[in-house]
């Protein structure tokens, strides 16, 4: 379990030798080498799932954290009979991976190119009967649905996003809103995965809205690359403490 009287992620151990400061410098220039990848058809291949990323959508290799997300969800986390909410899905990524194993998986996007990708995946991998994929902000597209998971691949960056495509990277206001709306979108027992990265300056946020709405957060997955460290947190209202622990690598 992440202690409160421990350090939160942004104040975690650099990434690497190189510090933080170079080291967004590189994850700059890491995601502008990748930018053409958003702006043309592109066919790529998460394990062992083919995914067409369109236009203005999120690439989940060229930006790792979608990758690395699901490669997380698996039968272990995700049980037969599951209901899984997928916030922001972009391109389907991990609502592919989390229906190959949940009863029903629900996929929301702000981005309606985004929903329509999310869409063809799911049926290019024969999942569609499994997904359910939707266009909205936040938990409005799910009413009063809950949920035994809530997978959530937030924006990193306060600001105000420019378009639809920017909105995968900026908001203004998401921690307080997803934290706010959490609780009354899980089941008993239920849990989000949420993750985060030393890259952008809204992260901090999202863990000290959950601790503020009493949501204990325990560390699930976390990968350290040379300029960025990913950390999938896990948020829950359970008395009892999650097992197995945190995987790295």
């Amino acid at each position: 379990m992440l202690d409160a009287s421990l350090p939160s992620l942004p104040h975690d151990a650099p990434p690497s030798r190189v510090g933080n400061f170079p080291g967004k410098l590189l994850g700059l220039a890491y995601r502008l080498a990748g930018a053409h990848r958003y702006d043309r058809l592109r066919i790529e291949r998460v394990l062992d799932l083919p995914l067409v990323v369109m236009p203005s959508v999120a690439n989940p290799k060229v930006l790792r954290t979608g990758a690395f997300f699901a490669s997380r969800i698996d039968g272990r986390l995700v049980a037969a009979d599951a209901a899984v909410l997928d916030m922001g899905t972009g391109s389907g990524v991990c609502a592919l991976f989390a229906a190959r194993h949940a009863r029903r998986v629900v996929a929301v996007d702000i981005n309606p190119e985004a929903v329509r990708c999310a869409t063809v995946n799911a049926l290019m991998n024969r999942l569609d009967a499994r997904i359910d994929i939707r266009q909205g902000d936040l938990f409005a597209p799910v009413g009063d649905e809950r949920f035994d998971l809530v997978l959530f691949n937030p924006p990193f960056i306060f600001g105000t996003p420019k378009d639809a495509r920017d909105a995968a990277w900026r908001s203004s206001d998401l921690p307080q809103r997803f934290a706010a709306g959490l609780d009354a979108r899980l089941r008993p027992g239920g849990a989000a995965l949420v993750l985060l990265s030393s890259f952008g300056d809204a992260c901090p946020r999202y863990e000290a809205e959950l601790r503020a709405r009493g949501f204990r957060l325990e560390l699930f997955a976390r990968r350290r690359y040379v300029n960025e460290t990913v950390t999938i947190l896990r948020g829950a209202r359970a008395a009892k403490p999650w097992t197995p622990r945190a995987r790295s690598g």
